[in-house]
């Protein structure tokens, strides 16, 4: 999928919101490793990615020509400072309807608006696409996050006291949410999954919540 939107950040600043492509990979790799390492509410460690730049490349440009998955980079002043990506569930007749939701920034960027900007785009790529709910989970702790989500309409369905578990040993609880598509209540043409069948289409699906 493709999207490409430019919006004003609090402070003042521009913020490009773009999907992301091959051309990417290296800086997406770099933001990955430094965002991950920054909070304890992500899915992965930093060391539990991919790390071969080529196969990072093959799969932004797999999401760039998608119909069901989008990767978008928030870009300011030349520097990727945030990411949020939608993924197909998994590519049955019965879940087709339903897609992932992962967002991240880095702590530099916090408190910006570049997290809503970034959740608002997902929404309306997944309308687009023509999923009929998009998911998440959360860690419980992170009120900053679920407080962000509520205000885009993603309603708690359910909690797993032990989704985590993190290297401290540590349980994390995860706020189970979805959103209902599309927003209006009327109707968006029929996605078109083909591109998907038989082979793994969807991106790598991330809690990554952040502090926005």
């Amino acid at each position: 999928m493709h999207f490409h939107k430019t919006v004003q950040l609090k402070n003042g600043q521009t913020c490009v919101l773009r999907h992301a492509e091959a051309a990417d990979a290296e800086a997406f790799l770099e933001y990955f490793l430094v965002c991950h390492g920054e909070t304890d509410y992500l899915t992965t460690y930093p060391d539990e990615t991919e790390h071969a730049p080529e196969k990072v490349a093959a799969r932004l440009a797999a999401g760039a020509e998608s119909a069901a998955d989008i990767e978008i980079l928030a870009v300011v002043d030349g520097k990727l400072a945030g990411s949020a990506g939608i993924g197909l569930l998994r590519d049955r007749d019965k879940t087709r309807h339903r897609a992932e939701f992962g967002i991240s920034v880095l702590r530099d960027y916090w408190g910006l608006g570049i997290g809503r900007a970034l959740t608002a785009a997902c929404i309306d790529c997944a309308e687009e696409a023509g999923y009929l709910q998009l998911e998440l989970e959360a860690v419980s702790e992170n009120a900053a996050a679920l407080h962000l989500y509520e205000k885009y309409g993603f309603v708690e369905y359910g909690r797993n006291p032990r989704g985590f578990r993190n290297r401290a040993g540590k349980w994390q609880e995860l706020v189970l949410m979805r959103l209902e598509l599309p927003r209006d209540g009327g109707t968006k043409r029929a996605a078109d999954f083909s591109a998907c069948q038989g082979k793994e289409c969807r991106l790598t699906a991330e809690v990554r919540d952040d502090r926005y």
